[in-house]
């Protein structure tokens, strides 16, 4: 009896082997789909992260070059670490590591370069996933709908990839499709993230990072829902359509679902790639520009704000009928709903900071949670020194040695920088992203921190705080004065703006004068 258990038990193991070898190569199972091998991998990475930063810089003095040197060193090993263990669990932890390598300004150079990489390292689901999930959500095959679909996607993201494909009437589309494992891991990923906190805390109570476990609690449900997107897709077109520069594309609603979303297909260049807008003509200050004017009406005027401007959502175009520059906007899964009291005081903040009223300033941040640690959070905000905000952060454009003080001063706060992101409205903390994002867009087109983008912005304050005036009086002749305010208000900075242009003016052609007079051209 017992050689015939062990008999079976022999052919029993060598068919499971044999099953799991073929499930395996055929792409049917995949490691990390299983639970434990997902939690080990992860916890594993958290204990080796955790025991460098307590061993590596015990013995060394606090503040240090030697001290300096090391924890960057540390900081560098960990992001790797963290990384690895990204692209290697995919799905929520891609998306959580992409919204940590987008925080600039915020977290430690070594995290956010290293993390970068995730924007292009997202995994790709096969044509027998993609299929699948088609033919669940819509009930056709995918020769049934399409005359053509692209194997090869156009590109891959922690949630979804995206084909081109033309349907049967001929329209060209783009074609959204969740990967199918996603849905079913996040839930189970979000509490992994909150346990691994939660025990990251007890080792080290200075750093608080409840924050981000709760921004994806909140905000990973609606990305997951395709059908929410279309819906951010058709009411940002709608709020934005006096500006004739945006292009978002249409939904076709018949053919999408939570995990299917078709959309008109548009081509153009990422907002970063400098080569392109050169190759077609496409004015790069412009651009910089109708981007400024379009995120400060979505935050300080309507406070429905897109949360994900990395360069793959933000194509630029020359419009194939008239020519003009525009803006492509893709990607609307995450947006940020403001709530009246935190627009009316982020304004209020914004235009503080403009107009360097410190008083204003501290107010308006501890308005917003900052505490006593108004001067960083008006850093964190504006990625400037404390210096050049009391100088006035519209007087001089940022400096290569400022922006790397910044950036070192990320590092150097960090444990003050976590409270404070745990203490903030949590509508704050992917604004704080959005701007980090937008930031380095400017960065890349050499146009950061221009007067226009300011004006701008003062724009949208001085309209977002006179249309709430006015709303909340039912007085006519208070309405009056208001609006004469607001307009006398506009007024101003349009003529601060041509006087800045004027002197631009001036300067150039003075420029060209004494280039002119001593270099003249020989006849």
């Amino acid at each position: 009896m017992a050689r015939k258990v062990l008999k079976l038990a022999s052919w029993t193991s060598i068919a499971l082997a044999a099953s799991g070898v073929y499930l395996y190569s055929n792409k049917y199972l995949d490691p990390n789909d299983f639970g434990a091998v997902r939690v080990g991998r992860a916890v594993a990475t958290t204990a080796a992260i955790s025991y460098d930063y307590l061993t590596s810089l015990r013995h060394v003095p606090y503040g240090s070059q030697e001290y300096l040197q090391l924890r960057s060193e540390v900081h560098l090993r960990s992001a790797r670490r963290l990384c690895e263990l990204c692209c290697a669990n995919r799905g929520t932890f891609i998306k959580v590591g992409q919204h940590l390598g987008a925080l600039d300004y915020l977290l430690p150079e070594e995290y956010t370069s290293t993390l970068k990489v995730l924007h292009s390292q997202a995994p790709q689901s096969s044509m027998q996933e993609v299929c699948q999930v088609i033919r669940e959500d819509l009930g056709k095959e995918l020769h049934d709908l399409f005359l053509s679909f692209d194997d090869t996607p156009l590109g891959a993201a922690s949630l979804a990839q995206v084909h081109k494909a033309v349907l049967r009437d001929g329209r060209t589309v783009a074609v959204k499709v969740q990967h199918p494992k996603v849905q079913a891991q996040s839930s189970k990923d979000i509490l992994l993230m909150e346990v691994l906190v939660l025990a990251v805390k007890q080792l080290f109570p200075e750093f608080e990072f409840m924050w981000l476990v709760d921004e994806a609690k909140k905000n990973l449900p609606l990305e997951l829902d395709f059908l929410n997107e279309g819906r951010n897709a058709e009411k940002v077109a709608q709020m934005l359509k006096h500006f004739d520069f945006l292009k978002v594309p249409r939904i076709y609603w018949e053919l999408s679902t939570k995990r299917v979303l078709l959309m008109e297909f548009v081509e153009g260049g990422q907002v970063n790639d400098r080569d392109y807008m050169e190759r077609n003509k496409i004015n790069v200050d412009e651009i910089s520009r109708h981007l400024g004017k379009m995120y400060s009406e979505m935050i300080f005027v309507n406070g429905f704000v897109h949360c994900d401007p990395h360069p793959g959502n933000v194509l630029v175009r020359k419009h194939p009928a008239t020519g003009k520059a525009e803006i492509i906007l893709l990607d609307h899964g995450l947006y940020q709903v403001l709530t009246e009291a935190f627009r009316l005081d982020y304004c209020h903040l914004w235009q503080s900071l403009i107009w360097t009223d410190m008083e204003k300033v501290k107010k308006y941040s501890q308005c917003l949670g900052a505490g006593e640690l108004y001067p960083l959070f008006a850093c964190m905000l504006t990625a400037r020194s404390w210096d050049s905000i009391n100088r006035g952060i519209s007087h001089a454009p940022v400096t290569a040695s400022e922006d790397s003080e910044i950036r070192s001063n990320a590092a150097n706060y960090l444990p003050q920088i976590s409270q404070l992101l745990n203490h903030v409205p949590r509508q704050m903390l992917l604004i704080l992203k959005t701007n980090d994002l937008l930031r380095s867009i400017e960065v890349t087109l050499g146009t950061r921190a221009s007067a226009s983008s300011f004006l701008n912005m003062s724009r949208c304050c001085i309209r977002a705080l006179a249309e709430h005036k006015k709303k909340n009086t039912c007085s006519f002749f208070r309405r009056t004065h208001i609006s004469f305010s607001e307009a006398f208000s506009l007024w101003q900075i349009n003529m601060y703006e041509l006087i800045l242009r004027v002197k631009g003016l001036r300067l150039t052609s003075w420029v060209s004068a004494l280039i002119c007079w001593l270099f003249p051209v020989p006849h």
